[in-house]
């Protein structure tokens, strides 16, 4: 079976808390998204993110859309994931590294989808991974150099 995964990793010039507050906040997604799709929650979004919630996004890859996500992984400023329609998830996992930066890995995961190998043809978790690649970059300048 192939790899159904790609990740990104890096260190962050701040506490997991904090880190970890700006991914549970749905409309502080659009500050980071490296895709550029990603352009605001939806109205009835939640101001915080806990393990069952629902939340919808207004996203635009050529046309504009909406999806809804639903967070199916949560550990309290450790570990963050949310899926959509067709399964697959996002996921932010955040390790303490003890002088006040943390790294962050996010990741692309497919072997949940319906028909993942869709996925595995096509060019989506290429893409995907540059563009994880650019949100990793957004959010270390979110925080800046100092802890």
């Amino acid at each position: 079976m192939p790899r159904r995964s790609v990740s990104v990793t890096t260190t962050v010039p701040a506490p997991a808390e904090r880190i970890f507050d700006l991914l549970a906040d749905p409309a502080k997604h659009p500050l980071i998204d490296g895709s550029g799709s990603v352009l605001a929650p939806r109205p009835d979004a939640p101001d915080r993110l806990t393990l069952g919630t629902a939340f919808g996004m207004d996203m635009r890859i050529g046309l504009a859309y909406r999806i809804e996500n639903t967070v199916v992984e949560f550990e309290e400023n450790r570990l963050i994931a949310w899926r959509h329609f067709n399964g697959h998830r996002w996921r932010w996992r955040l390790t303490p590294l003890g002088d006040g930066t943390t790294e962050v890995t996010e990741t692309f995961d497919w072997s949940t989808a319906r028909v993942p190998l869709l996925l595995d043809l096509s060019p989506v978790p290429r893409r995907n991974k540059a563009s994880m690649r650019r949100s990793l970059e957004r959010l270390t300048a979110l925080f800046g150099t100092a802890a």
